[in-house]
């Protein structure tokens, strides 16, 4: 049986990878992607928390996230394809407002 720890582990990485994406890179697709790295990566910690105190309230937190995940990347990616429509670009430096 692999160890809870190995797990928190492969958890914090994660995040971490997702949050140094998510302040290197300029690209709005990158940087969403980043933040589904973050989401899955606390989804990981919930379930390993779960198995180790042998709970189920941590795996029923996780179906959550999946669903609100769901629903930020259908919203997410529509909006970054209105953005690419409208400027042509998708980099975080070239928008510069909201407004057309």
């Amino acid at each position: 049986m692999i160890p809870t720890s190995w797990f928190l582990v492969l958890s914090g990485l994660l995040f971490v990878l997702g949050v140094v994406a998510f302040l290197v890179k300029k690209d709005l697709l990158i940087m969403f992607l980043a933040v589904e790295v973050m989401l899955n990566a606390a989804n990981l910690a919930f379930v390993a928390f779960a198995r180790r105190n042998g709970v189920l309230e941590g795996q029923v937190a996780v179906f959550f996230i999946i669903t609100v995940a769901a629903a930020e990347a259908a919203v997410g990616l529509a909006i970054i394809l209105l953005v690419f429509r409208r400027k042509k670009t998708v980099k975080a430096d070239d928008i510069s407002g909201l407004r057309g």
